[in-house]
């Protein structure tokens, strides 16, 4: 028995919402992976492994790619040219490579103790791409602005001032003895705002699409 042509184009719409939610899940994917590592890196920082630097100094490549990537659309925005904004990126991230590089290369990591040097690299990272979110990708402020969160947590671990007002503000009970839960919140928050700001840039793509074809 053949199927009505409303049976066909309802499971036709079905079909087609259950591929438009799979490529939205797989789009989300990179950046569930970007503050998911985050948190991770952050556990085995403040859980004392002594390496753990080399894992953040891996990280800051994918950070580096992520915002390379995801930044197209906001120079598309803004009229920047593709070359332009690709030399920014290529800049900023160098200079950042340029500098851990040396660190390394002159034999300065070696005078540095393994958790001050990871603070150091932390906070490196952290400000460049704060600096890369403000200056070219702003939609990833909310990440950038973890990434500090996260340095400053390894570098005060005790008593931290940003646990203590998080914990008065949200009445977690001693928050600042709560480090990597409080943390994870933080990542949600910050991954459920970078998707508005996603979703808004989205918006503004379409529509000066839309204004360039009239």
């Amino acid at each position: 028995m053949s199927q009505s042509p409303s049976t066909d184009a309802s499971t036709g719409s079905s079909s087609a919402k259950s591929k438009g939610g799979g490529s939205m899940l797989l789009g989300l994917m990179p950046l569930l992976v970007l503050f998911g590592a985050t948190v991770l890196l952050y556990n085995l920082t403040s859980g004392g492994f002594s390496e753990a630097f080399m894992y953040w100094e891996y990280f800051m490549g994918f950070i580096a790619l992520y915002f390379l990537f995801s930044g197209w659309s906001q120079a598309y925005l803004n009229g920047n040219s593709s070359l332009w904004y690709l030399i920014r990126q290529c800049v900023h991230w160098g200079a950042l490579f340029a500098l851990v590089y040396v660190l390394n290369i002159q034999g300065i990591r070696e005078l540095i103790p393994d958790p001050q040097y990871t603070i150091l690299l932390l906070y490196l990272i952290a400000f460049t791409t704060l600096l890369a979110a403000i200056q070219m990708n702003i939609k990833m402020i909310f990440f950038a602005a973890f990434m500090v969160f996260v340095a400053y947590l390894i570098a005060v671990p005790e008593n931290n001032p940003a646990l203590i007002k998080l914990g008065e503000a949200f009445q977690v009970a001693e928050a600042p003895t709560k480090p990597l839960m409080m943390t994870i919140w933080v990542a949600v928050a910050g991954f459920v705002g970078t998707l508005f700001f996603k979703a808004s840039m989205g918006g503004a793509i379409s529509a000066k699409r839309a204004a360039s074809k009239h």
